[in-house]
């Protein structure tokens, strides 16, 4: 007798697992001793009673549905029962299922005397709308099969989907026809034939069209380069919707008809409610916004949605609370987020949350699980089988595996496709002979898959390089091939990378021929061939592809797209583009964007899109369409048109350049211009989870006047920054006359009992009792010479500015004159007004000609940042020039400043002058050392360092 134990982790599995795991291995070792000359691969690891469970057992989903009756004759039995319930829903029309009975036989007619039959393709490209599914179901009745073309598809792709289908009837609407490419099909339209079609029979009609006849064709992508098309039967379809356990079907519920009708998730939406006499609600044909979907489910109260996995998590995230009328809610097309589920089960206990899972080629769902409770599974499983079908998880030989092991699943039964069309290879590939039973198919699906001890199937990933993204089953090979198309593209490789968690994207690497490839070329390349769901969201340019030591694409060391910023980085410039910066940032995970990003660039696409449009509204209150992501590319642009339909945007002192991370936020005041655009170059190189805070100056926006002095412009100071953190202790840092201002601010907390962990002041010279520029008497036209000179350098730009013009001008001509120059080093957002510059103007006079001189010792220690070179003669007034030179302090280590504080002040030397030490290229010095004392302050004070937990 032989004796075995097992010593296993806890953490990592459970002991049913243990205990099936060493069952198995039992097996296996009596049938090497029965069997000892049998190859080992060919011995079982199954008892039989095992086997009978994951065969049989778990596959016995037979029921009694209308296997021998077609889409249209169900329908049409369904409107002699509910002749005068609503049927269809769209805006402000509604039709009866009498009256689309009525609309659909028409055109069926009319589609019928032009020669459609059983087995006839006919196209239909139309706008989501009535008319769609009038044009579905008169299709149908007149005995030929539908192929959905999404209108927003590119034109090659529409040529190629109807060349390839031999479409010989062509169904569409007049707003499309120019849009449409050229084809050989009889071209219906709906709007100028509708007087002939609406002459015709309304009876319904004969066609001889049998059950495993031909429903639909629907295109997906494909690895060669070009979509196939899978032939789905009539009886797929009714086995779906007929007789079934998956969800309720019932004349009581509302469907929101969302899915683009080219996607299979359609398929459920139009026939699972007017198969079953509910009530169909057809979302508009603009991509809706999640507060539109939202909008549209409470007021139609909706009771049967479906959604896509990143769609599903975007409207519990945002819209949970309009989704009280939904009592079945599927969600699917990728991995759900765990989160959500439980928020969903939580919040919305009237709701049967169902996780669908199914491919095309299975006729939309072939296994669904319903949560019945808050999962604390990592993941969400994908269910049983649903009524009549059969799955099969299966090793290389086509072994069964036993539970808990990964192999390929098989689907089989009643929902499987005729195939895919014209591609008779590929359909003997992919739909092989079913080895469990005669004379039916199995279709491979290339997904991963395991069973689990209670007979539900848990998800893995893919076998190929197929992938999921936002709901759509895509063939990188496709998107590939249509790369390799441009000419100086060598290789190419497409991933679906999740680096954010709930966040797939689609990444293109491409190692070009000779190193100048442009990405906007490969970008239009793809827009012109490939559904907008096949865009990459980035491109990542490599000199060669990374190859295994076989010779092979090493997909894994293919490195994580990095956010390409455009070189001329610009900071947001007013509070229009702060907002919408912080909201890119949020939804793009990623800090700094220059408003001359690129979204797309960014790594945005549809999905991010829409949540970018859901904040805006919440911000802006302005409920954008989704396509002014296409006209508003960057934020400069998104501003602008944000500006025209926007009244008035608050404006505050308080400059959330960077709000997110768990540390301690730094406030930092500007020099005496009081903006802080220029701070674009310092927050390129702070740490992205550092919280930065800039406080610009009262009186900026043109509107308010100035303050003129030191102690109130701290005051006001405190009192915005204390809205972020109203404890100390504070991190604080000044620039130039920002320093003196950080510094009274300083006193003024310290009288408040509040701490400060850090005052860093910035190449700031000690307060004076005298302000040697207050009696200067300058006239307007040196003040704007002074002003955008000093502008001018600290963005690396020399203005045009000529003082003997500024001389002659009015005072109006003087601001127009400086604000052309200053629109040309995008000082300024595209289409501020001149009362911008007036304000700017207004505080760098005040703030030059402020008196200032503290009463008090600051009792703790200053961390001054000194920069190693002169003052920039070009950019000074001599009478500024002199002024410094008759200031010793300059000559100091630590400027004077031990004069002001208890304690020797800690210098830092920071390559730059008094300008350059914050733009580039010196910033980034500056930035690593500043970094350097938040860091240890935040040690001292809090004992740790957050980005160490």
């Amino acid at each position: 007798c032989v004796e075995a134990y097992c010593i296993y982790s806890t953490d990592i599995f459970e002991s049913g697992t243990i205990a099936q795991m060493m069952g198995h291995f039992h097996t296996l070792l009596e049938a090497v001793v029965a069997n000892p000359e049998q190859r080992v691969l060919q011995l079982p690891l199954m008892k039989s009673s095992e086997l009978h469970q994951i065969l049989v057992e778990w596959n016995n989903t037979k029921t009694d549905y209308p296997r021998d009756k077609c889409i249209h004759q169900l329908f049409e039995e369904q409107v002699e029962k509910t002749p005068d319930a609503v049927a269809v829903v769209f805006e402000q029309q509604s039709l009866t299922y009498s009256q689309l009975n009525t609309k659909a036989n028409q055109l069926a007619h009319y589609l019928q005397n032009l020669g459609v039959k059983p087995e006839t393709l006919v196209g239909i490209c139309v706008e989501r709308s009535v008319e769609m599914v009038v044009g579905l179901l008169s299709i149908l009745k007149a005995g030929g099969a539908y192929v959905p073309l999404d209108p927003n598809d590119p034109s090659e792709r529409l040529a190629y989907m109807l060349a390839d289908a031999r479409v010989s009837v062509l169904v569409t609407q007049e707003s499309l026809i120019a849009s449409l490419p050229e084809n050989q099909a009889q071209v219906v339209c709906l709007e100028p034939d509708g007087e002939i079609i609406n002459s015709l029979s309304q009876e319904n009609l004969k066609t001889g069209v049998k059950s495993e006849n031909l429903a639909y064709v629907m295109y997906t992508s494909g690895s060669t380069g070009q979509p196939k098309g899978v032939s789905i039967i009539h009886q797929g379809v009714v086995r779906l919707v007929k007789e079934t356990d998956y969800v309720e079907f019932t004349p009581a519920q509302v469907f929101l008809q969302l899915a683009p009708f080219s996607f299979d998730a359609s398929t459920f939406e139009i026939w699972g409610s007017l198969l079953n006499g509910s009530q169909l609600v057809v979302m508009p044909p603009v991509t809706p916004s999640v507060a539109a979907i939202g909008e549209t489910i409470e007021k139609n109260q909706v009771t049967t949605l479906w959604l896509t996995a990143a769609l599903f998590q975007l409207m519990v995230d945002e819209q949970l609370e309009r989704l009280k009328s939904v009592t079945q809610l599927l969600a699917g097309g990728d991995v759900l987020s765990p989160s959500h589920v439980e928020k969903v089960v939580s919040d919305l206990p009237n709701c049967q949350l169902i996780n669908g899972y199914g491919p095309t080629e299975n006729t939309t769902f072939s296994c669904c699980y319903q949560v019945k409770k808050l999962t604390q599974q990592s993941s969400v499983p994908i269910g049983s089988t649903i009524s009549n079908t059969q799955v099969y998880i299966l090793d290389a030989n086509l072994e069964p595996v036993p539970i808990g092991v990964a192999g390929e699943l098989h689907i089989g039964g009643d929902g499987l496709a005729r195939g895919y069309l014209n591609r008779p290879e590929l359909t003997a590939e992919k739909f092989i002979s079913n080895p469990f039973e005669n004379k039916s198919k199995l279709y491979k699906t290339g997904d991963l898959a395991r069973y689990l001890p209670d007979g539900n199937i848990e998800f893995i990933g893919r076998i190929d390089h197929q992938v999921k993204v936002r709901g759509y089953r895509i063939e990188t090979g496709e998107i590939e091939a249509t790369l390799n198309q441009h000419p100086q593209v060598k290789e190419t490789v497409v991933l679906a990378r999740e680096d954010n968690p709930g966040d797939k994207r689609l990444v293109a690497y491409i190692a070009s021929k000779d190193n100048s490839l442009n990405i906007s070329e490969l970008r239009q390349l793809v827009q012109q061939k490939l559904p907008a769901y096949m865009m990459p969201s980035a491109f990542v340019a490599l000199e060669s592809l990374p190859l295994t030591p076989n010779g092979k694409i090493d997909r894994k060391a293919l490195p994580a797209p990095e956010a390409k910023l455009e070189g001329n980085f610009i900071l947001p410039r007013d509070p229009v583009e702060r907002q919408l910066a912080q909201i890119w940032s949020e939804v793009l995970n990623i800090y700094p964007i220059g408003v001359q990003d690129n979204f797309f660039d960014l790594g945005g696409h549809s999905l991010i899109a829409v949540r970018l449009m859901s904040q805006i509204d919440k911000q802006f209150g302005k409920n954008l369409p989704l396509a002014t992501i296409f006209k508003g590319q960057t934020i400069e642009q998104l501003a602008t048109i944000l500006r025209e339909s926007t009244d008035s945007i608050s404006w505050s002192p308080l400059v959330p350049i960077q709000p997110n991370g768990n540390k301690r936020p730094f406030f930092l005041v500007p020099g005496g211009g009081g903006n802080v655009v220029y701070y674009s170059f310092l927050a390129r190189y702070l740490s992205p989870d550092q919280p930065f805070y800039a406080l610009q100056a009262i009186g900026l926006d043109g509107k308010s006047e100035p303050y003129t002095r030191v102690e109130d412009i701290a005051a006001n100071n405190i009192q915005e920054m204390q809205s972020v953190q109203p404890q100390g202790p504070y991190l604080l840092g000044g620039h130039s006359f920002g320093g003196q201002v950080v510094f009274e601010m300083a006193q003024q907390l310290q009288k408040q009992g509040q701490e400060i962990a850090l005052l860093a002041i910035i190449d700031t010279t000690p307060p004076e009792p005298e302000n040697n520029l207050s009696d200067l008497g300058w006239n307007d036209a040196t003040w704007m010479n002074y002003i955008g000179r000093f502008l001018g350098y600290l963005f690396g730009k020399e203005l045009n500015l000529s003082y003997e013009i500024l001389e002659r001008l009015t005072p109006e001509d003087q601001f127009n004159y400086l604000y052309e120059q200053l629109q040309q080093i995008n000082f300024f957002p595209p289409g501020a007004g001149i009362n911008q510059l007036s304000g700017l103007v207004k505080v760098f006079k005040a703030n030059s000609m402020c008196s200032y001189f503290p009463q008090e010792i600051y009792p703790t220690q200053i961390t001054l940042f000194r920069s190693i070179e002169d003052y920039p003669e070009k950019v000074m007034e001599k009478e500024v020039l002199e002024s410094l030179g008759e200031n010793s302090n300059l000559n100091l280590p630590d400027y004077g400043w031990s004069s002001f504080s208890s304690r020797p002040a800690e210098i830092y030397e920071v390559p730059g002058n008094h300008i350059s030490i914050v733009a580039e290229p010196h910033v980034k010095v500056f930035a690593q050392k500043l970094m350097a004392c938040i860091e240890k302050a935040q040690v001292r004070v809090d004992g740790y360092s957050p980005d160490k937990i």
